[in-house]
């Protein structure tokens, strides 16, 4: 059981290409309706596994004033995207930045990752905190649901969702990518050993399919599969299927965390939300392997 935000075009495309059922694996997705109620669902074993981003996993393991108010050992397994088109979008008809001065922004969570990218990406555009009001929103698709009906102004969206609100009118006012560099998207991540010899298999499926993908192998396939798993229409399920190719925002063909791109990750929580204990930043040896945050190299491909 794996829960998502947003529909994983990877793994059905890893279902389709059989990549799954040559590993004996039958995986359910469950949607998540937030951050905290994805992990709350993977400590209580309801979740075997989260396609999630790395923050949340940060934030799990290390901090203790995580919205669960408890840490575990939660780790990653493998790197999945570096964003699949994450930016800044506004509803439709703001197309400056101007414009938010006293917007009400949508987040998941307040503290959550991609809230924590949508304030540096807000202030790259001359926008401090005290210039709009945040509100909390939920999962991505939930946060374009509210962007759409006009009850945020702005808010950070991807993985299709973004298609989708362009499409309707809405302009991305800055790419991720262009302030967060390297950035690391979405990562497969699970909690203790309970089922790891099953995570490690999944990752080595989703690893092939997304090498099947950026190689050009799975084009029809993949632009199926996003067409019915997010509800696109053809023309925007192919320049879907071309994010996913994106050497800057696409899948991780080879599913191996970068660490630079985990710097970033983790250089935006401690500067948005610094967390100590003992008045000591327990976030400044994070990355060691002695942490315990990162599977070692290969892991997943065993």
């Amino acid at each position: 059981m794996v829960g998502a935000f947003s529909p994983s075009v990877l793994l059905r495309v890893s279902r389709r290409l059989g990549l799954l059922g040559d590993r004996g694996l039958d995986v359910l997705e469950q949607p998540v309706p937030s951050s905290p109620a994805q992990f709350r669902a993977l400590l209580d074993g309801d979740l075997d596994a989260a396609l999630t981003s790395p923050d949340n996993v940060v934030a799990y393991r290390f901090d203790p004033g995580n919205p669960l108010g408890e840490t575990a050992d939660v780790r990653i397994v493998a790197a999945i995207d570096r964003g699949l088109g994450l930016g800044l979008y506004a509803r439709p008809g703001i197309t400056t930045a101007d414009r938010l001065k006293g917007a009400v922004i949508g987040v998941d969570v307040p503290g959550s990752g991609f809230a924590l990218a949508l304030y540096a990406l807000l202030a790259s555009l001359g926008l401090d905190r005290a210039d709009y009001r945040v509100v909390p929103l939920g999962s991505t698709p939930r946060r374009l649901e509210a962007l759409m009906a006009g009850d945020c102004d702005a808010t950070m969206l991807n993985a299709g969702n973004e298609l989708r609100a362009e499409d309707a009118g809405s302009a991305r006012l800055v790419r991720l990518v262009d302030v967060c560099r390297p950035y690391l998207g979405t990562v497969l991540s699970t909690v203790g050993d309970r089922r790891r010899a099953l995570v490690e298999a999944l990752a080595g499926a989703l690893r092939d399919a997304a090498r099947e993908i950026t190689a050009g192998n799975a084009d029809r396939v993949a632009v199926e599969e996003a067409a019915a798993a997010l509800g696109l229409p053809e023309t925007l399920a192919r320049r879907y299927l071309q994010r996913l190719k994106d050497p800057e925002e696409g899948l991780v063909a080879d599913g191996v965390v970068d660490l630079q791109a985990m710097e970033t990750v983790v250089g935006l929580r401690r500067r948005y939300v610094p967390a100590t204990a003992g008045g000591a930043d327990v976030l400044a040896t994070a990355l060691e392997p002695s942490r315990g945050l990162l599977d070692p190299p290969g892991a997943a491909g065993r």
